[in-house]
Parts: structure tokens; sequence; C-alpha cells
């Protein structure tokens, strides 16, 4: 994958982290910048192991595969931009703030993560360095992330909706790339 493709994926992924963390925002009266580091080092930690795991994951069953690995990938990254998509355009659901309970912010940074960890599955099927996409898809989700608690309140959650339609968009058409590329339709 190009590094071009590999940092919209990374941002992609922060998609659904960000507008999590704007509606958290939106629901603050004045955000801290250290209470907003925290929630993003939370989402990002998650966001950096999930891919590992579904990339384990993936290259288990990736020799099995290998004839429709292409397929699975576009499949894969089709369905969770199709989601993210859909999931955006969504009207918001206003929810009592909880973004100070450790618990509850874990359960929410899993909750947004489950993506990456079949995105992981996906990366590696095209055999991509997982280290440096597990790197980062956690950096740009902890700066998404803290950006979208300390912005939150500001620009309110409909540009947290837009991002995850945008990072839905981002994703299905890095599917379909890859899928382009390895029938030969493109090169």
């Amino acid at each position: 994958m190009s590094s071009i493709s590999n940092t919209l994926l990374a941002f992609s992924m922060s998609a659904d982290a960000f507008a999590a963390s704007v509606s958290k925002g939106a629901n603050l009266q004045k955000p801290r910048l250290l209470d907003a580091m925290k929630i993003g080092f939370v989402f990002g930690s998650v966001e950096t192991l999930m891919p590992v795991v579904g990339w384990c994951a993936g290259l288990a069953a990736s020799r099995f595969i290998e004839s429709v690995d292409h397929w699975i990938a576009f499949a894969i990254l089709a369905t969770i931009g199709c989601k993210m998509v859909y999931d955006g355009l969504q009207p918001e659901k206003r929810q009592p703030d909880k973004s100070r309970q450790t618990k509850m912010l874990v359960l929410t940074a899993i909750g947004t993560s489950i993506d990456s960890m079949a995105v992981g599955v996906m990366l590696a099927l095209v055999d991509a360095n997982i280290w440096l996409m597990a790197a980062m898809i956690g950096t740009a989700t902890f700066t998404m992330a803290t950006i979208g608690i300390m912005t939150g309140h500001f620009i309110g959650s409909k540009a947290g909706r837009a991002a995850e339609i945008l990072g839905g968009l981002c994703l299905f058409a890095i599917g379909t790339k890859i899928l382009l590329e390895h029938t030969g339709i493109i090169s």
C-alpha cells in the first residue's frame, strides 16, 4: 500500500473515535487539555492494539485464502466503510456524559475499534507492515480523539458525523483500489 493509502487508512480508522470524542466533548462544559489527552491516549492505545490482533488472525488464515484475499480485503473495507457512512447519516442520540468514567471510556474505545481489528485482518492479507500501520492508526486516533474532546463543545456533533462519513468513503475507496490492483484492472 502507498503512503497516501496508509495515511488515509490511519485517519479513516480514527473517524469513529473522533466522532465519539466530539460527542463527549459537546457534553462537557470546559474540557481540560490533560483530560482530553488522557481520553485520546485510551482511544489511541486500543486502536493500536486491535489491528495487531486482527493481523494475527489474518496471518493464520492467509495461506488458506490466498487466491481470494483481495476480495476479502475489499469486502471488509467496503462493509466497514458503508457502516461508517450509514452511522454518520443517522440522527444524533444525546447521552449523558460518562467520558470521565474509565470503564465506560475503555468500552467506548473498544466499541469504536472493532473495525480496526477487521482492518488488521485485511492488512495481513495484503502483506502490509502491521507495526507501521498500528502505530499510524494509534497516533492518528490519539490526535483526533484529543482534538474531538477539545473542540466538541464548539463544533458540535455534526462535524464528528461528517468525519465518520468521510472516513467510511475513504475505506471504501481503499478497498476498491486493492481489488482493482489485485485483479489487474489497474496497476
